[in-house]
């Protein structure tokens, strides 16, 4: 009998976090999880996320009664109280304990809500909730640190004080079991063998605390990833306020240009700038429809127009209607086109042509900005960084399409045989979904941080 009672007790562990690990990779858990304040009905699925699992492990037991493994209600009803608060912990007892209060073991409901309301109560009492993920069954050290703590200064400490409340509570569920008047009533593991009541205390607190431990690994990753998320985001608004600036001036002096001899047009393209200043305060996303930015371009283009002359500049717009509601980093283009218009074709007496092309293919957005300018020398396409060129505005773009995708963006820059330069972007395709996903990641990541 106690060789079964040590192979269940080895079994409960595995139990204990084979179950832990698969509710960490649920995303709807941990963000319920996760959470440091919750409404209630936050607080009833993270309940029964927890209390269901484990519930069905007490139907495994009852129906066959020799694999007393499956049965970890104390445990899970602790895990919920302390995890999730008293009214969590007082509703998972409840889940918990109605399949044994069927099977006629009516005594572990009230128990089971009493441990999950204790449970609670200690979660509110701990004064930081890192001490919550923090708790470990191993207590050597554990009891040694709080020994030179109390000495100083006495007080109680968190950790030792739920070790000590899981034992005390687990002690209450063995004596109920021994007793003749409630043993019907209520299920616990027994032995008579002294080492292995040790042991069966020592798996109730590795059962309480292997998930703990699993749950703030998967905890301690998901902040890894707000705070790469939240340098990205960083590293996107370095590159935006550094880009902004830059388009301001440059229109800005094309502004100027006109403003004795031409005052009219000059006040037409005045206009025209607060208009694309308007829409820059207002969209602050780090992503927009391509017919949204083409539609930028557009205004761009009509104060370089006016500036260079209508029979020097010329735009051609071949554009794949499919690709217009394709999602691309916010102010992608104009750094393109204002290069090949200050690089490409200023230095044209005649003046030149501007072609922005867009298509889908093989489930990539491909977007080129050409113009049949000057080119670029062969030392600047060489370039170890592919950006070709020495531009803020096209070293800004190539620096955020690999902060966005990584490797799986590329921009390729080359000359044309007639002359002129070939910007050539392609992207995965994205969707609005997906770009809000993605916000909504940056956002999630921002408030977790400032809580």
């Amino acid at each position: 009998m106690d060789r079964l009672v040590l192979i269940s007790l080895l079994v409960k562990l595995g139990v204990a976090a084979a179950v832990a690990s698969t509710l960490a990779r649920s995303r709807e858990f941990q963000k319920l999880l996760f959470r440091e304040e919750r409404t209630l009905k936050q607080k009833i699925y993270l309940t029964m996320w927890i209390a269901i699992p484990f519930a069905l492990g007490i139907v495994v037991r009852v129906v066959t009664p020799r694999f007393i493994a499956a049965d970890l209600s104390f445990e899970a009803v602790m895990l919920i109280g302390v995890v999730g608060g008293r009214f969590a912990g007082v509703l998972g007892g409840i889940l918990i304990a109605v399949p044994a209060a069927v099977h006629g073991e009516l005594l572990s409901l009230p128990f089971n809500v009493f441990c999950g309301l204790i449970a609670g109560m200690l979660r509110d009492a701990a004064s930081e909730r890192e001490m919550i993920w923090s708790f470990s069954p191993f207590v050597d050290l554990s009891l040694y640190r709080w020994v030179r703590k109390v000495i100083p200064r006495p007080k109680v400490d968190w950790q030792i004080s739920f070790f000590l409340v899981i034992v005390g509570l687990e002690f209450v569920r063995l004596e109920l079991t021994r007793s003749r008047w409630f043993r019907p009533y209520i299920f616990s593991v027994d032995s008579q063998n002294v080492w292995i009541i040790v042991a069966i205390f020592a798996t109730v607190l590795m059962c309480i605390g292997i998930p703990l431990k699993i749950w703030n690994n998967t905890r301690i990753e998901m902040k890894l990833e707000q705070q790469e998320r939240l340098l990205m985001q960083a590293r996107m608004e370095a590159l935006q306020s550094q880009i902004n600036p830059h388009f301001l001036f440059n229109t800005l002096n094309s502004v100027s240009s006109l403003v004795r001899f031409d005052p009219d047009t000059a006040r037409e393209l005045i206009v025209k700038l607060a208009n694309i200043l308007r829409r820059l305060l207002r969209k602050t996303d780090a992503f927009v429809p391509l017919s949204e930015e083409i539609q930028f371009i557009d205004d761009y283009l009509d104060i370089e127009v006016v500036r260079f002359g209508r029979d020097k500049l010329k735009v051609v717009k071949d554009l794949d209607p499919l690709s217009l509601d394709m999602m691309v980093p916010s102010m992608l283009l104009q750094p393109l086109v204002e290069n090949s218009i200050k690089h490409g074709l200023s230095p044209k007496i005649e003046g030149g042509a501007i072609v922005l092309k867009s298509a889908v293919r093989h489930k990539r957005l491909i977007i080129e900005v050409e113009d049949d300018g000057v080119g670029m020398s062969d030392g600047l396409l060489d370039r170890p960084t592919g950006i070709g060129g020495t531009g803020i505005g096209m070293a800004n773009v190539a620096e955020r399409l690999r902060v966005l995708y990584g490797d799986d963006a590329k921009m390729v820059v080359s000359n044309r045989p007639n002359g002129g330069t070939l910007v050539q972007l392609q992207i995965p395709l994205q969707s609005a979904e997906a770009a809000q996903d993605f916000a909504a990641a940056l956002q999630e990541a921002r408030s977790n941080t400032l809580r």
